[in-house]
């Protein structure tokens, strides 16, 4: 499913417009990212957690040349999925 395809699919459900739902969706993703930039996590029970985490630094390898490269610290988005997500997709 893509972005167009959740859009018609919330629409649907909730019985309004494309636009609603696309502005709504859009909202949501905007303020998810905002939160995360923060360094907040998000709870949604039921459903899962988006959190963010560090990624130590660590050295790597260039596939193609065979180069030694070091590869900084960062932090990275994750999600944790809740019982009732693994339960339903798991079904």
């Amino acid at each position: 499913m893509n972005k167009s395809e959740l859009i018609e699919s919330i629409a649907t459900k909730s019985g309004v417009t494309r636009a609603v739902a696309a502005s709504t969706l859009d909202a949501t993703l905007e303020t998810i990212t905002e939160a995360l930039a923060a360094g907040d996590s998000i709870a949604l029970v039921g459903f899962g957690t988006f959190k963010v985490g560090d990624r130590a630094a660590r050295t790597g390898k260039n596939p193609a040349t065979g180069e030694v490269l070091e590869i900084p610290a960062s932090k990275a988005a994750k999600f944790t999925a809740g019982k009732a997500l693994k339960d339903a997709v798991n079904k």
